[in-house]
């Protein structure tokens, strides 16, 4: 594979979260299924509500780089879909991997060509720039995440975190 572009290296390394913080994936690992439905209070999501939205607007974002035609909700709610908590260890695990297949499908394409491309089904808006697009908000909600599982005593995981 030829080298990437310093562009789209960074876009790669963006996505999976190295460097600022915790890598994305590793942030949810090590988690009590039961603990990412349990809502603190004030706190207006729970873990697994935050993932399934992470998860609803990464899927929005890689269909319109396939070149689908996908609606923008007409309501917020509606990107916060499912319930409050996992029903079981095994639903938590689908989600987590849902996830990371879909920022390894996101990865896959930040290394592919034609980033400058503008993209049909998000007028204004190229390849790069919705990979742009998933990074941040993936990294923005990662961040939610990371403070409720301190906040829960349920932090660092396995592989470590930065606990400062």
């Amino acid at each position: 594979m030829p080298e990437l572009s310093t562009a789209a290296a960074a876009l790669v390394e963006a996505l999976i979260g190295r460097g600022a913080h915790v890598e994305s994936v590793r942030a949810l690992e090590g988690m009590d299924w039961k603990l990412t439905g349990r809502r603190l209070r004030d706190a207006p999501h729970t873990i697994f509500q935050i993932l399934n939205h992470i998860i609803f607007w990464q899927d929005f974002c890689l269909r319109r780089l396939r070149g689908e035609q996908v609606q923008v909700p007409p309501r917020a709610e509606v990107g916060w879909p499912g319930p409050e908590s996992p029903h079981h260890e095994d639903e938590w695990k689908a989600t987590t991997a849902t996830f990371a297949e879909g920022l390894q499908d996101a990865c896959t394409i930040a290394r592919g060509p034609d980033l400058d491309e503008v993209l049909p089904a998000w007028e204004q808006t190229t390849r790069y720039e919705a990979l742009r697009i998933i990074a941040s908000h993936n990294s923005y909600h990662i961040g939610q995440i990371v403070l409720l599982r301190r906040m829960l005593g349920a932090w660092p995981p396995p592989g470590g975190g930065d606990t400062w």
